[in-house]
């Protein structure tokens, strides 16, 4: 009778496809995780924030803004014949180049001059032995902030 008829394969069902989608079983979401479930939302800020931690290559996020280049005393006091230190001299006696605005003066090795430092920075080791030799410090009024390359963002596609 028709409550008797069995199936030809009774332990095959068939396999119920993800709704939603044009077809397959996942219906485009992929496999698993949050993005996959239904209503699937995130929070702003915290989205936000997992775009800002530097992970994996690619990070954007990287400083405007580089670090002082250092100069030692002794490579002044072997390469300057003037007693003035200041950005023009140490251009014109090959010390730094002019692109370089940005210089600190560090306090490695001696000094054998007496030498008169002017709108430079310049550490606390490089500012006593300086002025042990007679010499003096006069710090920098204004220091102009360097912008050492330009944060581009790409154009999507």
């Amino acid at each position: 009778m028709l409550h008797e008829i069995k199936p030809l394969h009774p332990g095959k069902t068939k396999k119920r496809v993800g709704r939603g989608g044009k077809r397959g079983d996942n219906s485009g979401t992929g496999h698993k995780g949050q993005k996959s479930r239904a209503g699937h939302k995130m929070n702003p800020a915290l989205h936000e924030m997992l775009i800002r931690i530097p992970k994996l290559r690619g990070f954007k996020n990287k400083p405007l803004f580089g670090k002082a280049m250092g100069i030692n005393l002794n490579v002044i006091d072997a390469k300057m014949t003037d007693t003035l230190v200041t950005l023009e001299t140490l251009v014109a006696a090959g010390v730094i180049r002019k692109s370089d605005t940005d210089i600190k003066i560090l306090g490695n090795g001696d000094v054998t001059k007496k030498f008169t430092v002017k709108g430079l920075e310049v550490s606390k080791s490089a500012k006593e032995k300086i002025e042990v030799k007679g010499g003096s410090v006069e710090a920098p009024t204004v220091k102009p902030p360097v912008v050492k390359k330009p944060v581009v963002a790409k154009k999507q596609k």
